[in-house]
């Protein structure tokens, strides 16, 4: 245990995340993460854009991962993907979609209750709906289609129309009815999602949740993880408080410019061991290293955030760090006219042939 909060100046701090979410060479503690270790040491990444993650999922494995090699943890049913926090599609590992869901699934089906009402998706329809979805789910073989599964439906008198069976989808996900799971080509197929075998107290889940999120995004703060749980302060803190009295020696205090946060075990002595500026870092849309916080400031200005969320869409496009800080987006098939990459003011020349090099040479497709 250290005496007191372990001072880390900002550019240290960058690195230390680089490092942690395993996007420096060897990641956190060695090179041979295959995609499933990934996945269950960062407990989900965001998935709304599926293509994004699979990327996201290589680039933090072992060298030589492709997404062909991701796909095929998600066909094997070691890796799926559903609604577990903020509303929005993330990856995950089997174990964790339950664990994540029990958590979060009331507070947003509470939030999109109205949503629901206002379709005209009352308790008797999402109950035909789950009637229709368990017994298309049973007697299917790798899977069923979205499309499939909205046919189905049509055929008993279920509203799909508009968003409707979208909607009854995230509804019947929050239920643990079903998640996404293989491939049937570039789309994935719906499962049904089994009973947890051994179902983990909601306490216990939350603080084992709250080091695993700080050991693979420190330096990072209670309200950080709170906001990514999409759960509120309280809870999270004391979990975070139980955590550090259960385990001392779990996480570490850092102060980074003079702000609090903390930091997994690993820390200690990780300053002095990472080299002074990992260089050029490309990620995909919707990013762990980017949306995984509250507060971004420590990643990304205002100037930067507009070139990765340039409108009020939500979408997220990828992005270019240079030493750990977000420096513009990128692209790797630009179409006839782009830029393959837009950048901030500033950027040196050098420090820009070495992103553009970078980009010809990204191997995930």
């Amino acid at each position: 245990m250290t005496s007191g909060p372990l001072m880390i100046p900002a550019p240290a701090a960058r690195r230390l995340r680089l490092h942690a979410q395993g996007l420096t060479p060897g990641g956190d503690d060695g090179a041979d993460r295959s995609p499933v270790d990934v996945v269950r040491r960062m407990v989900a990444l965001q998935g709304q854009d599926l293509p994004a993650v699979l990327r996201a999922i290589a680039v933090r494995s072992a060298p030589g991962t492709t997404v062909e090699d991701v796909r095929a943890r998600f066909d094997a049913g070691e890796l799926v993907r559903g609604w577990t926090q903020r509303g929005t599609l993330f990856a995950t590992t089997p174990g964790d979609l339950a664990a994540l869901v029990s958590l979060t699934a009331e507070r947003m089906a509470r939030a999109g209750a109205r949503t629901q009402a206002a379709e005209g998706l009352d308790d008797a329809v999402v109950s035909r709906a789950r009637s229709v979805a368990r017994e298309a789910l049973s007697a299917a073989g790798p899977g069923v289609s979205r499309a499939a599964l909205l046919d189905l439906w049509r055929a008993a008198g279920v509203p799909v129309e508009g968003q409707r069976g979208y909607h009854l989808i995230v509804a019947l996900a929050l239920q643990g009815v079903l998640h996404w799971g293989p491939f049937a080509g570039a789309q994935q197929l719906m499962v049904a999602t089994p009973p947890p075998t051994t179902p983990e107290e909601p306490d216990a889940v939350l603080r084992r949740i709250a080091l695993s999120y700080v050991t693979s995004r420190g330096p990072a703060t209670p309200e950080d993880l709170a906001w990514w749980l999409g759960l509120p302060k309280v809870p999270v803190r004391a979990a975070v408080a139980a955590l550090r009295k259960e385990q001392p020696d779990a996480l570490v205090e850092v102060t980074v410019d003079g702000r609090p946060m903390l930091a997994g075990q690993g820390v200690l002595g990780a300053t002095d061991d990472l080299p002074a500026g990992p260089g050029v870092v490309l990620v995909p849309g919707f990013d762990e290293i980017v949306l995984g916080y509250q507060d971004r400031e420590l990643v990304a200005d205002a100037e930067a955030m507009r070139t990765v969320v340039p409108f009020t869409n939500g979408i997220f496009r990828p992005a270019v760090l240079l030493d750990g800080r977000l420096v513009g987006t990128w692209r790797r098939a630009p179409k006839r006219g782009e830029e393959p990459v837009e950048l901030v003011p500033g950027v040196p020349a050098r420090s820009r042939r070495a992103i553009e090099k970078a980009v010809a040479a990204w191997p995930h497709g």
